[in-house]
């Protein structure tokens, strides 16, 4: 079953957890502007996979 594009269901779920990976280094680093750019990847991850978006009230989102 594929997700989006030539993308396959696992290859979503690889980029989602590269994005949360990417998301904590940018916290740790106190980059919001890359905080914000892997949030929204991960929101829209999520949203193609059919899971529970995450929120970030810290970015407003």
């Amino acid at each position: 079953m594929s997700s989006r594009g030539n993308f396959t269901k696992g290859q979503t779920w690889g980029a989602l957890k590269k994005a949360w990976r990417g998301y904590k280094i940018a916290k740790v680093q106190g980059d919001s502007g890359k905080m914000k750019e892997y949030a929204t990847k991960i929101r829209t991850l999520q949203g193609e996979l059919g899971v529970k978006q995450a929120s970030f009230p810290e970015l407003g989102m």
